[in-house]
C-alpha cells in the first residue's frame, strides 16, 4: 500500500508520519510537496501536523485553498482513505471535507502531553484493530484543538456514529469531548491527537500503530475482493 504524506510550508510532523508508515508499519510512503503534485498513484493520503503557512488567518485556512486540496477532495470522493492529524485535521475542516471548526484551547495555552482517549467507533476502516470502547494513549500538541460545532451538527455526528475518538479527560474544551471525527462516507478521518507519534513502545505508547494497521487491513481486504 502506498501512502502520500502531504507537505505544506510549515508542516513539521511530516517526517514523523513518514517514519510511522515506512518503518513502524512497513508500507510504502512518499513525502509529497504540495505544489504540482500528482496523487493518482497513491492508495491513501496523510495530512500531517505542524503550522502550515504559519497558521496565518486561521489554522489550516491557507493550506485549504491550495490546488492539491482539490485533488484530495477528488480522491476522497472516490473512496481513498484520507487521514488528517492536528494541523491536518484543521485543513480538513477548513476545506469542508469535515464539519465543524477549531477554536483556541479553553485555557488559551499550547498543550503538549500524553492523553487517554476512548475508541468510540471501532467499525471504521481506521479503527477495526481496536476494541470497542478501548482506552488508548496518544500524545497531543496543539494550541487550537478545541473542536466546535453547533447542536445540529453534533446530533448528526452522534446519530451517524461519526465520532471516532473522545477524550477521557477533555483537555481543550472540545464539544462532546471530541478528539476525532469521520465523514459520512467513512473514509476521511480528522483527529487532534498524534497516532504517528505513538507507533513504538519506546515513544511512550504504541497505540497509534493500530490505526495505520486498520487502514492497511481494510485496503488489502478491498483489493483482494476486487472492490
Amino acid at each position: 500500500m502506498k501512502f502520500a504524506v502531504i507537505v505544506f510550508p510549515g508542516s513539521n510532523c511530516d517526517r514523523d508520519m513518514y517514519h510511522a508508515v515506512k518503518d513502524s508499519l512497513g508500507e510504502e510512503a512518499e513525502l509529497v510537496w504540495y505544489e504540482n503534485a500528482d496523487l493518482s498513484g497513491f492508495d491513501a493520503i496523510l495530512l500531517p501536523g505542524g503550522f502550515s503557512y504559519g497558521d496565518y488567518l486561521r489554522s489550516g485556512a491557507i493550506a485549504a485553498t491550495s490546488t492539491i486540496v482539490n485533488q484530495i477532495k477528488q480522491k476522497a470522493s472516490e473512496g481513498t482513505p484520507v487521514l488528517g492529524v492536528c494541523n491536518g485535521f484543521q485543513v480538513l475542516l477548513e476545506s469542508g471535507l469535515l464539519p465543524g471548526a477549531m477554536l483556541r484551547n479553553k485555557k488559551l495555552k499550547f498543550m503538549c502531553r500524553q492523553e487517554e482517549l476512548v475508541v468510540e467507533n471501532n467499525q471504521t476502516q481506521f479503527t477495526t484493530s481496536y476494541g470497542e470502547k478501548e482506552a488508548i494513549i496518544l500524545p497531543i500538541a496543539h494550541g487550537e484543538g478545541n473542536y466546535y460545532c453547533d447542536e445540529g451538527v453534533l446530533a448528526d455526528l452522534e446519530a451517524n456514529r461519526q465520532i471516532v475518538f473522545r477524550y477521557a479527560d477533555n483537555p481543550n474544551g472540545s464539544v462532546g469531548d471530541i478528539a476525532g471525527i469521520i465523514n459520512k462516507q467513512g473514509n476521511v478521518l480528522g483527529m487532534m491527537p498524534h497516532p504517528e507519534r505513538a507507533t513504538e513502545a519506546v515513544l511512550g505508547s504504541a497505540d497509534g500503530l493500530k490505526l495505520f494497521e486498520s487502514v492497511v487491513n481494510h485496503w488489502r481486504e478491498a483489493y483482494v475482493a476486487g472492490v
